[in-house]
């Protein structure tokens, strides 16, 4: 596949951190940020979730029309501290695969330590580490605004250690 265009991912329900990459040259990055407004709205917390899980797959499939996106990595979602984090990690992870299956485009997933592990070499490491670290292997247009920097570092992140152990973006590019 001459033109591998890719959907890097750093989900979350808050910030979802996103970089659209090809051939190693970032051609859009940033973050989706939505935020609770239940009680603003008057609506129950599940419906509130369900506008938040639209806004993020529109912005998404917005994306991947604008770039023609083939291929989709991301960060595997994980952790959570109570009911509604799971809920949470539950909803990024299931739109993705359902965008990756309505639209036959191949999805990996890797973990965190996965990334930073590829690219600080260790698997603990901060968020300042981790900017800087990316900083220095793509070119990209950091806002100086600490969530979105962070996230799109995450995405990053991932793209870098599919690029080395990714065995179908090795064959995609042959």
């Amino acid at each position: 596949m001459e033109n591998l265009v890719i959907l890097t991912n750093d989900p979350s329900f808050t910030a979802w951190g996103y970089a659209v990459v090809s051939k190693n040259k970032i051609l859009e990055s940033g973050c989706i940020k939505t935020a609770p407004e239940q009680k603003k709205r008057r609506i129950r917390a599940s419906d509130d979730r369900t506008r938040r899980a639209s806004e993020i797959a529109g912005s998404l499939l917005q994306l991947i029309a604008t770039h023609d996106v083939n291929f989709i990595l991301s960060e595997s979602p994980h952790g959570s501290q109570n009911a509604q984090a799971a809920i949470m990690i539950g909803l990024v992870a299931g739109l993705l695969v359902g965008i990756s299956e309505s639209l036959n485009i191949p999805i990996e997933w890797y973990s965190e330590q996965d990334s930073k592990k590829a690219v600080l070499g260790k698997k603990a490491a901060t968020k300042e580490d981790m900017i800087e670290a990316i900083d220095k292997l793509y070119d990209v247009d950091w806002r100086s605004t600490k969530y979105i920097d962070e996230a799109v570092a995450d995405a990053l992140a991932v793209h870098y250690v599919a690029s080395k152990q990714s065995q179908v973006l090795k064959m995609m590019r042959q």
